[in-house]
Formats: C-alpha cells, structure tokens, sequence
C-alpha cells in the first residue's frame, strides 16, 4: 500500500518536500515533517506544540471534541467501574489486563516495595516545617536515585522494569509522609496487609493513640480519583518527564522534574483553586452573583473547574467522578465542611441548568470535584496536588517505559524562530554612549 503524501512547496525558491502523512489507530492524520528542513531550509513555527506531534504512543487516546478518553483502547468509564487503580497500573504499563495470577503478583512486587530506606525518612527534617508539599515531594522523589544504583541501566528493560514497580510502590508512601510531616505526627509505615488506597488512608490518618479503619466508601472514592488522574496522554507534566528522559536522566529524576511541571497552577492546581472559589463564594446565597461575574466580559472572575482546555464536549471523567462525589458526600455525617460542599452542590445545580454554561459547554470536570472529594476525605488544600501526582505517577513512568523502548528515541531539541539583534560588534564600555 502506498503511504500518503503531502508536497510543501516554497514558491520562493521553487523546492519541494514530500512530507508521508502518517495515519493513527484513531485522531486526525499526521503530517511527518522530520525532512522539511532539509528539503527546503526551513522548519515549522508552533507555540505550545498544539499541532505537533512529539512521539508516537500506544497508551492514552483521548478525543476532546467527542468527550472521549481510553487507556490501552478501554474506555475511560469501564475501567473506572469494573477496575482497581493497581489493575489499570498494570495495564498502562504492559499493555494488557491481568490474568488473576499475573496481577496478584504485580500487587506482591508493588506491596514488597512500599516502604523507603529509613535515611530517606531523616531528609524531611531539612525541610521547613510549613514548607508546601510538593516542595518535598520534588526533592525526596529526585533523592530516591540515590539508594537503586544497582537497578538504574536505562538499558536494561529488566531495571527498567523495577524502577517502574519502585514509583508506584513508594508514590503512596512519600505523599503520606510529606502529610505527617507537616503535622507534626510520627510516620506510619506501610501495612502491606491492606490493598494500595487503604494503605496509604491508612498512613495518612492512622496514629499510635487510636487505629484507623478506612471507610469502603471513602477508599472507593478515592480509588476511582486515581484511576481517572492516570494518565492524559502528552501532557504538560507527561511531556517534561519524556523530555528529561530522553536526555537520558535516571528514571526518578524524570519523575521530580514531572512533579515540578504538575506544580504549576496552570496545570495541577485546579481542584485547589476550585476549593479557594467556593470559600470565596461563602453562602449558597451568593452564587447567583458569582454566576453574573463568570458571565460578564468585563470581570477577570472564572467559574473554577468548569470546561477544559482539551474536552469541547464532556469530559468523560467528570460523568464518573460526579457519581462518585455525590455518593461520598450522602454517605458522609454531617460536619464542619457542610457549607463547602452546600455550595459546591448547588452551583453545579445551577451551572448545569444555565443557557450560557449549557451552549458554551462549560460543564464541571473532573477537577471540580476531586477537589470537593479531597476535602471531604479530609486532605487539606496543600496536599491536592500531591493527589494528583499520586495518580499520575503511573502515566509518568509508563511514558517514559515506552520513550526508552521507541526506536525513534532521540534527545529532545526544539527549535526556535529568532528575533533579537543582528549581528554586531562589540564596543569597549570606555567607548558606549
């Protein structure tokens, strides 16, 4: 069969590329520009890399103008029912689903590795007792490459393989920690006992004066969080650690400098700012005119966690995500946070009922509420982003499996278009004007 083609001519000089249109299992063709530059001396201009494509990759599809998103060709919505967050670890990183056998083994490998070197647990004293959590998370996560020398040939699928069970297992373990330390509570090891998302509730909010019995109810609320958090597919977080790795800095140095890109509130920090908003908002009572400021032009004022970036239709996350908040917060006494949770009820009420949200498309995603199941689990705002990269850190590093294995992998070099000086001489400071 042929391969498709598409001519880029330079009417300026007459030359021509042929460019082969490569054709994905779904989304739109791609055009292969890799020889433009040497056909015809130029290169492609594209701010943010919205139109490029940087790799190729088996793992993540989403389609933002249907409100799709599959992991591996299953559908975002059947793997957030029928699966576990370890399950769909699996699966983004081999390829498959388990067989039973396959996957209680990969759960042995995972609980075998969830606990750190005890030097590990000496470095959060030389953080400042209010530092942000993600601050240590970046530092301890970069310092875990200091104890796996032995496993860190970025050759060897074998210690590839093991640095990938080692994230996973200690993902839990480092978020947990970095809570209790800025509590002031003694760290709790890992109870390899209890499944992944019990484990670390169980880290998070046990202590030696009473025991902790996580709620199923809670545990499942946060086991399908994590499961919809990941992956994303060539996000900003995703595309830094195969950046890093393709430099080829060790595995867990990839992981921090995706953990540095999720930090960035224009990426990770949009459940957090949806809990700041509904503090702002304050009564129920005061939501039609946080509507009115969302819906005027002229105030700088945005309705947090409504639309995305990606998804022009639904986010199919939030479908999922929205049952499970609801089922979280009925099942949940009441308490203290009532009036958060009032709030962010009734305005996804009314947003949802609104003509201006409704042809916009500006329904609620999926980080309006995890934000709101966060806060119910009763994780403070400081650790949402933590959350996220819990659950991300499986995408990360399954990223980064498959960059290593691309026969295409090369060092990642971008390009730029110039537009400072032309050349000039150098003028002796005695002689400047």
């Amino acid at each position: 069969m042929t391969t498709p083609t598409v001519t880029i001519t330079d009417n300026a000089t007459g030359k021509t590329s042929e460019c082969p249109v490569l054709v994905p299992t779904y989304g739109p063709r791609v055009i292969d520009t890799k020889n433009l530059y040497k056909d015809l001396g130029m290169f492609t201009h594209d701010p943010g890399f919205m139109t490029t494509s940087a790799c190729r990759s088996s793992i993540t599809f989403l389609d933002g103008d249907e409100g799709k998103l599959f992991h591996r060709g299953y559908p975002i919505e059947q793997l957030a029912e029928h699966s576990s967050y370890l399950e769909v670890c699996y699966l983004l990183l081999y390829g498959e689903l388990p067989t039973k056998t396959q996957f209680e083994e990969f759960e042995y490998q995972v609980k075998f590795r969830s606990n750190v070197h005890e030097r590990v647990n000496h470095m959060y004293s030389g953080y400042m007792y209010d530092a942000h959590p993600m601050s240590i998370m970046v530092g301890v996560m970069g310092a875990l490459s200091s104890y796996y020398h032995e496993a860190l040939d970025l050759n060897d699928p074998v210690d590839r393989d093991l640095t990938a069970k080692r994230v996973i297992a200690k993902m839990p373990t480092l978020a947990a920690q970095c809570y209790k330390y800025a509590i002031g509570h003694p760290f709790v090891y890992p109870n390899n006992s209890l499944g992944y998302v019990e484990n670390f509730l169980n880290m998070m909010f046990s202590h030696p004066m009473n025991t902790y019995t996580p709620d199923p109810v809670a545990v499942r609320a946060l086991e399908v969080m994590l499961i919809l958090h990941a992956d994303h597919e060539q996000n900003a977080s995703t595309s830094t650690v195969r950046l890093a790795g393709s430099a080829g800095a060790n595995p867990f140095a990839c992981m921090a400098a995706g953990m540095v890109t999720l930090w960035g509130p224009a990426h990770g920090g949009a459940n957090e700012a949806v809990l700041h908003m509904l503090n702002e908002i304050k009564t129920p009572e005061n939501i039609p005119q946080f509507i009115a400021r969302a819906k005027d032009q002229n105030d700088t004022f945005r309705l947090m966690g409504f639309g995305h970036r990606v998804y022009k239709n639904f986010d199919p996350r939030s479908r999922v995500i929205r049952k499970v908040c609801h089922d979280l917060l009925e099942h949940m006494p009441a308490n203290v946070n009532a009036r958060v949770f009032d709030i962010a009820l009734k305005l996804e009420e009314l947003a949802l009922k609104d003509e201006y949200f409704i042809e916009r498309k500006l329904y609620p995603n999926v980080d309006f509420y995890s934000g709101i199941i966060l806060k119910a689990l009763g994780i403070p705002e400081s650790m949402f982003t933590v959350m996220f990269g819990l659950g991300r850190a499986v995408g990360w590093i399954a990223q980064w499996l498959e960059m290593m294995q691309d026969p295409d992998f090369r060092i990642g070099r971008p390009r730029q278009l110039y537009v400072g000086s032309r050349q000039r001489e150098y003028v002796p400071i005695g002689q400047r004007g």
